[in-house]
């Protein structure tokens, strides 16, 4: 049975579940930053899913990463998987702007800053609502 990792439920938010992916917002205020998770068990790496599972992977990608372009209005758009601290497999889509907090450097540079109760509600909502 799928199960969340312990770190991604003391760092991220429930947005919603795709037909794959379970989508959760990233607890940092500096970016606009959710995540995909294959709700298969014991998957670390891309090559783990079965040929199905990675089409559909690359499709709730394509959807999740044209909806952030749309609505964040994006200079760029960083998508990636990493996984060295993680080791559940997880996809990363961060808009970028020219003006955000380590532009054009990695996300990762600096220490994130968790949303205010009411910030998190209100970037859930708009999350739950275009996702």
């Amino acid at each position: 049975m799928f199960k969340i990792h312990k770190k991604f439920e003391k760092t991220t938010h429930y947005i919603t579940d795709l037909k794959l992916c379970q989508v959760r917002l990233q607890d940092n205020r500096k970016f606009p930053w959710i995540m995909l998770i294959p709700k298969r068990k014991g998957v670390g790496q891309i090559l783990d899913l079965n040929r199905k599972d990675q089409i559909q992977l690359m499709d709730e990608i394509q959807y999740c990463s044209k909806i952030m372009k749309k609505n964040f209005k994006c200079a760029n758009l960083n998508v990636e998987k990493v996984g060295n601290i993680v080791p559940q497999l997880h996809i990363h889509i961060v808009p970028r702007h020219k003006k955000d907090p380590t532009w054009p450097l990695s996300i990762w540079v600096i220490k994130g800053k968790p949303y205010t109760k009411v910030a998190l509600a209100s970037m859930l909502d708009k999350l739950k609502k275009i996702i």
